[in-house]
C-alpha cells in the first residue's frame, strides 16, 4: 500500500515520529519530513526527504506536501516556551491543515492527547480540542490518535523519573499518588498510526497500553526495576511543582509543569476504550533496566 508512495511525518527525528518514519520507509514508502529539527546524517542514512516546517511560509507547506498520500503529524509543543506556547501551537497546526487540504493531501492522521476538552481549563487538552474540531471541519479524511503517555527508547517521562529515582534519596509524589495513567509503547503507536494511515474512514481512537497504573504504582515499579534506595513521600501538589521548577534549574530543562501535574492528578491520562497498546510496561521496563534512567532526557535540549 506504502510502496514507492510519498508519505510526509512532522518530525521524524523525534521520539514518536522517528518511529513512525521507520514503520513507512519498512513498507516500502518514500518519507519526508517536515522539521525544524533536521539531522542530516540520519536522513542520510535512513532515506528520509527534509522539508522545511515554516508556519510563515504556507505556501512552501504545500509545495512540501504536494503528492503526499498521507500526513502523519506529531506537531505540537508540550509547555510554553520563549515564543511557542499552545495557543501559537494551534494556529500553526490549522496552517499545516489547510496546506493539507491545498496539497490534495488523501489523508491525516493525527497525533492527540487522551481526554481533550473545548472546556478544559488546561490549555494543552483544550488546545489538542480545538485542534480535533479543526480536522473534523476539515474535509479531509481523518484518523485522530489519543495517546495518554508515551514510554520507550528515549522518552522522557519515564526515563526521567528513573533518572531522579538513582541520583536523589527522595522522590516527591504530588497527592496521595491513586490517580492512574495508561502509557503505551512509542512502537505500538506507531504501528497503529501506520494501520489507520492505510484506512479510509474517519475515526478517533484512544491510544492506550495494556496496563494501568497509579502513579504511585509507576513510580514504585520504576523504582524496583532501578533498585533505587530513594525514599518515595506524598507532598501537595503546590509543594512539587516548586521543587520541579528548582530541579528544572539544575538539570537546564522544564522537569514537570503546574498544567501537567495537574492534568495527571485529573485522571486525564487514562481510557475507558479497549487498550490498543500490546507492550507491557513492566515487562519492557524489566528488559530495559540497565539503561532506563542512566542519562537525562532534556525536552528543551530536543526541541530547542
Amino acid at each position: 500500500m506504502n510502496e514507492g508512495r510519498l508519505n510526509v511525518v512532522t518530525g521524524a527525528f523525534g521520539f514518536s515520529g522517528r518511529r513512525i518514519a521507520e514503520l513507512l520507509l519498512a513498507s516500502g514508502g518514500r518519507v519526508r519530513t517536515l522539521t525544524n529539527h533536521p539531522d542530516p546524517a540520519a536522513a542520510t542514512r535512513e532515506g528520509i526527504e527534509i522539508a522545511p516546517l515554516d508556519f510563515g511560509n504556507p505556501e512552501q507547506i504545500v509545495e512540501s506536501l504536494t503528492g503526499a498520500r498521507a500526513l502523519y503529524n506529531t506537531y505540537w509543543v508540550r509547555f510554553p516556551h520563549g515564543t511557542s506556547d499552545h495557543e501559537i501551537a494551534v494556529r500553526n497546526t490549522i496552517t499545516l491543515l489547510n496546506a493539507a487540504r491545498k496539497a490534495g493531501v488523501e489523508r491525516i492522521v493525527h497525533v492527540s492527547i487522551t481526554n481533550p476538552s473545548l472546556d478544559s481549563p488546561l490549555t494543552y487538552f483544550r488546545g489538542k480540542a480545538e485542534l480535533e474540531a479543526a480536522i473534523r471541519a476539515s474535509g479531509l479524511s481523518y484518523a485522530i490518535l489519543r495517546p495518554a503517555v508515551l514510554f520507550g527508547p528515549g522518552d522522557v517521562l519515564l526515563n526521567n523519573i528513573a533518572w531522579f529515582l538513582r541520583r536523589f534519596p527522595l522522590f516527591a509524589i504530588p497527592g496521595d499518588g491513586e490517580y492512574s495513567l495508561q502509557p503505551i509503547f512509542v512502537g505500538d503507536l506507531a504501528a497503529l498510526a501506520i494501520g489507520m494511515g492505510g484506512r479510509t474512514d474517519s475515526c478517533i481512537v484512544d491510544a492506550v497500553g495494556p496496563e494501568t497504573y497509579t502513579y504511585e504504582e509507576l513510580v514504585r515499579l520504576i523504582q524496583r526495576t532501578v533498585r533505587s534506595a530513594a525514599g518515595i513521600v506524598h507532598l501537595p501538589a503546590g509543594i512539587v511543582q516548586v521543587a520541579s521548577l528548582l530541579l528544572g534549574r539544575i538539570v537546564g530543562d522544564v522537569v514537570l509543569t503546574k498544567e501537567e501535574i495537574t492534568g495527571l492528578m485529573d485522571n486525564l491520562l487514562v481510557s475507558s476504550q479497549r487498550p490498543l497498546g500490546r507492550t507491557s510496561l513492566r515487562q519492557w521496563l524489566t528488559e530495559n533496566a540497565q539503561s532506563v534512567g542512566l542519562r537525562y532526557a532534556s525536552e528543551l535540549k530536543r526541541h530547542y
